[in-house]
């Protein structure tokens, strides 16, 4: 009797390619930037491990190519901010992501990424408070992601408040930092929303 051959089955996606189909084809991109509870607790639940072992340093072996990459950059500056909103934890991470953001950019991985995905290779950047850091991003987006005029705008809107004040005042509560009396009088005049505002009425 001759055996019947086995199929062989599609491998099971790796963690990091479960990372970029949740949040480049699952979340749609109106949801990236909104604080959604329900979305922060999806995510909480999810990946909440993998930020863990991020934080460990146990997700090094995600970047030796782009989409390992993007997906560690995803986990450590987007995922974080989900899982730990309005906590010092949500920032936890940020050099680590900023330092693979700038090797994957340095490799030309950011440019193997079609957008809208590219954007989260230099979102690190934006969220950093050095203003080469934000110099950089703002280059990024204008050379590399053209055609995205709102990253730019954003990218143009945080090198502004850290021009201004060398770091994020709307940040000051979850890392318990003393909010200055002009950072006060900043937040209270409308913040980074009345910095879009004027940013759009000048463009």
């Amino acid at each position: 009797m001759t055996a019947t051959p086995v199929t062989a089955q599609a491998e099971a996606p790796t963690e990091a390619e479960k990372v970029l189909a949740f949040w480049l084809e699952e979340v749609e991109p109106r949801q990236w930037y909104v604080a959604d509870e329900a979305l922060d607790a999806t995510i909480r639940d999810r990946f909440g491990k993998l930020w863990d072992r991020a934080e460990e340093g146990a997700l090094g072996h995600w970047l030796t190519e782009p989409n390992g990459a993007l997906a560690y950059i995803i986990v450590t500056d987007q995922f974080a901010r989900n899982i730990w909103r309005d906590d010092a934890r949500a920032f936890q991470l940020d050099e680590q992501a900023r330092s693979v953001a700038k090797l994957a950019i340095d490799n030309g991985w950011d440019l193997e990424i079609v957008p809208p995905g590219r954007q989260f290779f230099y979102l690190p950047l934006m969220h950093s408070e050095n203003l080469v850091d934000q110099d950089r991003a703002v280059r990024l987006f204008h050379e590399r992601m053209p055609e995205a005029k709102d990253n730019l705008l954003h990218a143009r809107a945080h090198r502004k408040v850290i021009r201004e004040f060398g770091r994020f005042p709307f940040r000051n509560a979850a890392l318990g930092r003393e909010t200055t009396d002009a950072e006060r009088e900043w937040l209270e005049a409308g913040g980074y929303g009345a910095v879009i505002k004027r940013l759009k009425s000048e463009s």
